[in-house]
């Protein structure tokens, strides 16, 4: 690599766990308003004013979020999944110096973004309806989930064009931009929540799809002030329409990192949907109480994305720059950093569980069942945080196939089977939770393996 390169960007000279720091603090910001937009039609919907015709208005409404939330998670998985063979590709390219190549990376991922859209939009306008009525028969949920996924989806293009956007900016260290993006996007959705879903200062009251078309607007948002701060501010990477024609070299090298990352990310969306089957055959209040428990374990769980957001390109960069020992500290440091966030989540959970619970609108029955699932599958935090770590770690040296292997455990071959046996017990409502941190625990052995495998093949001849 070429020493003037590596002067001209901090992941190859800045301390590694300053670096991590640097650049994850504002990754870990940026996830968190992420986790925001869900937390916050959640908590708004709940508050929906019941009426004689539809008692409990706000337990179904937030049932309705839920059940949606698979394909709200899917759209993601697809961004973020193809985002780390984007990002990995573009920071090793960097790491070269070879910037010209790194361009016609980020116009095909441009391509592909314009690609995710069309399918989604599609599904919005024929498949949202047969999708929602595939996880419930009550007729005022299947109508609250239909009208709010078919907004999100038809409207998807703020959120996969803001995750192709992120990706582009993130290799080149600028995570800042990343943050000023995302924080912007949510504080516009909680602005404008409960303005649309309660009808405030003129606008006409629309429920739960008020909260969809805060959602996305809030998303176009974000879009918006990402383009416009990397078109003033990016030195290293340029979106020139000459870029944006589909290479063949370069999509096969995006989806060889990226693909096993987007099957890895495609297994929470569908874990998802197959809980909810299974909680459905306990109680509706069960699914209530998963979909609360979901979006309070993002506000943990996004930061801990953010850390491995940011330690992908660190690690890229320096994989191509031949940097041993920075990848090294990088992957030392991540799980320090990682460990402490997942305490300080498991502490706040556990202890106040009833009072966070309590600020949502709620039957007392999911309220319970809600405060049990936190402090059950809490237990599970720190083996959570150990395999998000590693698997980016995987990811970051080529190897997506072993990560891909530590989600599968996670989120399929242990979680699931376990859920739908414990759900046949007579103490299912209590019983079901403990599959999650139980799969946890075990995929965190095996990613402790894997990673040092791929450390140990993939730095062979590397030196310090």
């Amino acid at each position: 690599m070429k020493e003037n390169e590596m002067k001209q960007n901090k992941m190859g000279v800045m301390p590694v766990p300053r670096l991590l720091l640097n650049m994850g603090l504002p990754m870990m910001i940026s996830m968190l308003g992420q986790a925001l937009y869900n937390v916050v039609d959640t908590f708004f919907v709940s508050h929906i004013p019941s009426t004689a015709a539809v008692p409990d208005i706000g337990d179904k409404a937030i049932n309705a979020l839920t059940l949606a939330y698979p394909i709200q998670m899917l759209i993601i998985a697809f961004g973020v999944g193809t985002g780390v063979g984007i990002n990995a590709l573009l920071s090793r390219n960097l790491g070269t110096g070879d910037r010209e190549q790194a361009n016609k990376i980020a116009g095909n991922a441009l391509i592909i973004s314009l690609i995710y859209f069309a399918v989604t939009f599609l599904f919005g306008i024929f498949g949202a309806k047969a999708f929602i009525l595939s996880q419930t028969k009550d007729p005022v949920i299947a109508q609250l989930g239909t009208t709010y996924l078919q907004i999100v989806s038809i409207f998807s293009f703020g959120t996969i064009g803001y995750m192709c956007m992120e990706k582009i900016v993130m290799a080149t260290g600028n995570t800042v931009a990343t943050m000023i993006g995302q924080l912007v996007g949510a504080i516009t959705n909680i602005i404008l929540d409960p303005i649309m879903i309660y009808g405030l200062i003129g606008c006409p009251v629309l429920g739960v799809a008020g909260a969809a078309w805060a959602t996305v607007i809030g998303q176009f948002v974000s879009l918006f002030v990402i383009v416009i701060i990397h078109a003033h501010s990016s030195k290293e990477i340029s979106l020139g329409i000459r870029y944006m024609r589909l290479q063949k070299n370069i999509v096969s090298g995006i989806f060889s990192i990226g693909l096993p990352a987007i099957i890895m990310q495609i297994l929470v969306p569908i874990m998802s949907y197959a809980m909810n089957l299974i909680l459905g055959t306990i109680s509706v209040s069960a699914v209530t109480a998963y979909g609360v428990y979901y979006k309070l374990q993002n506000f943990i769980f996004m930061p801990a994305y953010g850390l491995n957001n940011a330690s992908i390109p660190i690690i890229s960069f320096n994989f191509g720059a031949k940097r041993k020992d920075r990848i090294s500290s990088a992957i030392r440091y991540g799980l320090y950093y990682v460990t402490a966030i997942m305490l300080i989540g498991f502490l706040l959970l556990q202890i106040f569980a009833k009072q966070i619970v309590g600020v949502f609108s709620i039957a007392d029955e999911s309220t319970q069942l809600c405060i049990l699932s936190l402090h059950i599958i809490t237990c599970g935090f720190f083996f959570a945080g150990v395999n998000i770590i590693l698997q980016g770690v995987c990811q970051a040296l080529g190897k997506g196939n072993y990560s891909l292997i530590i989600s599968l455990l996670r989120f399929l071959i242990i979680a699931l089977p376990l859920a739908y046996a414990f759900s046949l017990l007579p103490s299912a409502g209590t019983c079901v939770w403990i599959s999650l941190p139980v799969a946890e625990a075990v995929a965190c052995f095996v990613a402790i393996i894997l990673s040092r495998r791929a450390y140990k093949l993939r730095f062979k001849g590397f030196t310090a």
